[in-house]
């Protein structure tokens, strides 16, 4: 489950930017676009040329969602955490902190490029 106010989202794996839900196209602006995408079971976590999204599925159906936006120019700083030798479940795991005090954690599951995703949120933040 994605809840920000818990702060963290743990086992993201990673999908092609074609399977992210539909819903997320109604909430790009104009020159924005998908740059890399994660889930766990239902939810899921876009990162865009703008900001992180996050997708909350919520309830049996599933068709109530809670949409979170992260914005990369509030950002005060982040942390990347790369996968150790030979671990026994690997994990990559990015730590944000914005301008206001909020903190965002990210455990990622299997073979993700973590310093793409550190390059990312750079390219948008030292802009």
């Amino acid at each position: 489950m994605i809840n920000f106010n818990k702060n963290s989202v743990f086992n993201l794996k990673q999908i092609d930017v074609s399977n992210v839900r539909n819903e997320v196209s109604s909430f790009l602006i104009e020159g924005e676009e998908i740059l890399d995408a994660f889930k766990t079971i239902r939810d899921q976590v876009v990162f865009t040329n703008k900001r992180i999204i996050s997708i909350d599925v919520q309830g049996i159906t599933g068709k109530r969602k809670s949409f979170s936006t992260l914005p990369y120019s509030t950002i005060q700083f982040f942390e990347i955490q790369t996968q150790g030798f030979m671990e026994i479940f690997p994990d990559t795991e990015l730590f944000i902190q914005y301008a206001n005090g909020f903190t965002a954690q990210f455990e990622f599951k299997g073979n993700v490029d973590i310093c793409r995703i550190g390059k990312i949120i750079s390219t948008y933040v030292l802009k």
